[in-house]
């Protein structure tokens, strides 16, 4: 039911360590595929609720039951970033809601 209302592509990009070859590790961000997705922003009391509890709360992607995606993602399309903060599902699953942030180019 909610795949039609889905209206965005966006690309997954995940965190990965992996040794650096000198004894120390390093983080990449490394393309896991696309999703179909609804992007909104929350209401008033979500990011009221958010920032009492420290984070930051802009954007709510809506994403297939079996999207993979996964806290600490990065969702991008659009010419936007969004940084997933957590991935939530309702009790009957019929989809999944990703409660992410804009990230935001120096400058803008």
């Amino acid at each position: 039911m909610i795949a039609r209302r889905l209206n965005r592509d966006l690309a997954v990009w995940r965190p990965v360590t992996v040794d650096d070859g000198y004894g120390g590790q390093e983080t990449t961000l490394v393309l896991q595929g696309e999703v179909r997705a609804k992007v909104d922003q929350p209401s008033a009391s979500d990011r009221l609720l958010a920032q009492q509890a420290g984070a930051e709360h802009t954007h709510d992607v809506y994403l297939l039951p079996a999207a993979n995606v996964e806290r600490g993602d990065e969702l991008r399309g659009d010419g936007q970033v969004l940084k997933v903060r957590s991935v939530v599902e309702p009790s009957s699953t019929r989809y999944r809601k990703a409660e992410c942030y804009l990230v935001q180019k120096e400058g803008s």
